[in-house]
């Protein structure tokens, strides 16, 4: 199965068994230095409420509708925290062969941008796996839970994980064609130091109409959860909101694409209430 990576979170997929047995894995925006004890006082560009819809294909095929939303938290956090949901759902024509209903859900302290709690529910074909992720994020340390097993294993200070690297990407990444930005995301029992550079300044067309965009290239580890094999290149609205609008990453045969298709006029709607 093909796992769409980098710039998207890894719930999203695309089942390769159809196509072809290559992996990219997790398509996640990411950018920002972990390296990073305080944040500073930098404006979140997302709110409680924002939704944003993508349709994800393969050579023009439509296989994956994939949905990230910011949720408010339902314990004790109040407002210095927010629930991160993203879900993927195979296409009626690609669940005939391999049916894919995916959710992640993440549990982020807005005041430090980092993750206490990942939750990843993953049904796809005959599979179903269960995984979370306990973020000790003081300690150094996160706790994995799954496949009847419990383990823990030490991070960097400021780590991401599949779904909220995305979110602290589009707070932390400078609009500055030329800017090189690393951060660590953990999965899958392994920390993954990513780099990502702005390449320029670009205006593209899709759903949304024109609008002028941020081309951002994503430079991914080789082997583990990102296999590269080409460059992968999101584009996200150049103001102060930095929307994905859209993915591009090249895979041995062809290429996925994922472009959204709702959302960004709601973004300015929260905007202004």
């Amino acid at each position: 199965m093909l796992r769409l990576s980098s710039f998207w979170p890894a719930h999203i997929r695309v089942p390769t068994r159809i196509f072809h047995p290559a992996v990219v894995s997790a398509l996640v925006l990411l950018a920002g230095s972990i390296d990073a004890a305080a944040l500073g006082e930098t404006t979140r560009p997302f709110q409680i409420g924002e939704r944003l819809t993508y349709e994800v294909s393969w050579l023009d095929l439509a296989a994956v509708i994939a949905v990230m939303e910011v949720a408010p938290t339902e314990g004790a956090r109040g407002e210095a925290g927010a629930r991160l949901v993203g879900t993927a759902q195979s296409t009626p024509i690609i669940t005939k062969f391999f049916p894919i209903d995916n959710r992640v859900e993440s549990e982020l302290d807005l005041e430090a941008l980092a993750p206490d709690h990942m939750t990843f529910r993953r049904r796809e074909g005959k599979k179903q796996e269960d995984i979370e992720y306990l973020f000790h994020q003081k300690e150094g340390m996160v706790t994995t839970v799954g496949e009847g097993t419990t383990e823990s294993f030490p991070i960097p200070a400021g780590t991401q994980d599949i779904m909220s690297c995305l979110y602290y990407a589009r707070t932390r990444l400078p609009p500055n064609p030329g800017a090189s930005l690393k951060m660590n995301v953990y999965h899958d029992k392994k920390n993954r130091l990513i780099e990502v550079r702005v390449e320029a300044v670009e205006t593209i067309e899709g759903a949304w109409g024109k609008t002028e965009t941020l081309r951002v290239l994503v430079i991914l580890p080789s082997y583990g959860l990102f296999m590269n094999q080409g460059n992968i290149r999101v584009w996200v609205t150049n103001d102060e909101r930095r929307t994905p609008v859209r993915m591009k990453a090249k895979i041995v045969i062809g290429s996925i694409m994922a472009n959204l298709i709702d959302g960004l006029e709601n973004r300015d709607a929260l905007q202004g209430s």
